[in-house]
């Protein structure tokens, strides 16, 4: 016999559906007179847009509105954006961008009860607990993903295990020594976990209580999906967020049809990444939320750039909120490695820093067993060529200190001749991604 349902906030997460867009238009519209009264930024885009306040009164309205983008939290460094001062906040998280600057994100102490209320009711939808164990094994500090599952757990009373990311063995060894029955990583790393747990003789499968887990930060397809199901005997959970929005938020429930987006918190578009325009329910599209909670620095439209699809039909775990597919990709050429975000600029901005390395350059990911893996091709100048093999080590070393430091990444380095790359004359080719995602 199934289990009936359990829900952290019945009354808003089943809210009639009719009730829920009343509730969403009244918080649009108190948003939009806040921002407008707090933020330079948006006074200046909405003027700029030709937009007042007074302009939005209905959901639709909100196509009327500017998008934002990340651009303009780069832009706007380090907290050009803010509503409100830094003696209103409670904590600064920050991720990297594409000339190294990171992108700053605020929080009040209602915007981290608002987060942790956010994953609470997530995890309450597939049965997480009192009664659970859950390992947090995703990166803590300025990454998101750490606290943000940690402050989810914790609140809906489970007992959380911060083990952080690395130290696979004794991750292993407390997972099965203290009981844990839930973790939160990415897939890649939980592959991982299971190639070092055979090679310790420990089968998660029999050996351990852990039962469920919340795989994000990076691309997954449905077969790794399975795979890791089929290889540990765990239940795998679709996680999502970004560190903009407050980074991990929402996770699919039990049915495991669809990611659910809490409409009072946040207001969901999904639109043609070329034109804006909103597409059919059911069609890829680029997911754009607008926070309707966030009050250090809540976001209007904000162009995410991830590709996934509306699904209109309800439910059946009687929850009322709007769904999302597992995202498929993203709009722009950011690439994921190992839950972290790259862009070819980040790497072309350390390597024109570099006296001995030339014009040209290529990323290659590829996925080596089960973990992602990332070699940059350089080719030299010409005039840095050596017969040395020391000089050469020295200076691959240098070059991979020099993108570890910005891109918080390890990645392999191969000096190429100067001349061996693909040239083009139109738009070049930075990237080849040889992983099946």
């Amino acid at each position: 016999m199934k289990k009936m349902p359990e829900y952290w906030d019945p009354e808003i997460e089943t809210m009639p559906v009719d009730d829920l867009r009343k509730l969403q238009e009244e918080k649009l519209k108190k948003l939009v007179h806040y921002v407008y009264e707090n933020s330079p930024f948006y006074r200046k885009r909405f003027d700029e847009h030709g937009v007042r306040p007074e302009d939005i009164q209905t959901l639709e309205d909100v196509r009327k509105l500017p998008f934002t983008y990340k651009q303009d939290l780069r832009d706007t460094y380090p907290t050009g954006m803010f509503c409100v001062p830094n003696s209103k906040l409670a904590r600064f998280h920050a991720s990297s961008g594409t000339t190294g600057k990171p992108t700053v994100v605020g929080y009040t102490h209602k915007d981290i009860d608002n987060w942790a209320e956010s994953l609470a009711r997530a995890l309450t939808s597939v049965g997480v607990g009192k009664e659970d164990i859950l390992q947090v094994s995703y990166g803590y500090g300025l990454f998101t993903g750490g606290l943000g599952a940690h402050y989810g757990s914790e609140k809906v009373g489970a007992t959380v295990l911060p083990t952080s990311s690395g130290n696979t063995e004794r991750q292993l060894e407390l997972m099965k020594d203290l009981g844990t029955t839930s973790i939160a990583c990415t897939p890649s790393y939980f592959l991982y976990m299971i190639e070092t747990a055979r090679k310790e003789g420990i089968n998660i499968r029999n050996d351990t209580k852990l039962r469920k887990g919340f795989f994000g930060a990076e691309p997954w397809s449905e077969e790794l999906k399975r795979r890791i199901e089929e290889e540990s005997g765990i239940k795998a959970y679709d996680i999502y967020g970004t560190s903009e929005l407050s980074g991990p938020l929402f996770t699919e429930c039990d049915e495991q049809c669809g990611i659910h987006i809490w409409a009072d918190l946040f207001l969901v578009e999904i639109l043609d990444p070329e034109t804006g325009e909103p597409v059919p329910d059911g069609e890829t599209g680029e997911l754009v939320i607008t926070t309707l909670a966030k009050e250090a620095n809540p976001l209007i439209r904000y162009r995410i750039k991830d590709l996934t699809r509306k699904l209109s039909e309800p439910c059946k775990c009687g929850r009322t909120h709007p769904r999302i597919t597992r995202i498929s990709g993203r709009s722009d050429d950011m690439i994921i490695v190992r839950g972290i975000n790259v862009f070819p600029g980040q790497v072309e901005s350390v390597l024109m820093n570099i006296p001995e390395v030339g014009n040209h350059f290529m990323i290659i990911v590829d996925r080596i067993g089960p973990l992602d893996s990332m070699k940059v091709q350089i080719e030299m100048h010409e005039s840095a060529f050596s017969d040395k093999m020391s000089d050469m080590m020295a200076l691959k070393g240098k070059i991979a200190s020099a993108l570890k430091s910005v891109l918080n990444l390890a990645v392999e380095v191969e000096l190429v001749e100067h001349g061996s790359l693909p040239r083009s004359e139109g738009k070049s080719k930075k990237v080849i991604d040889k992983r099946k995602i």
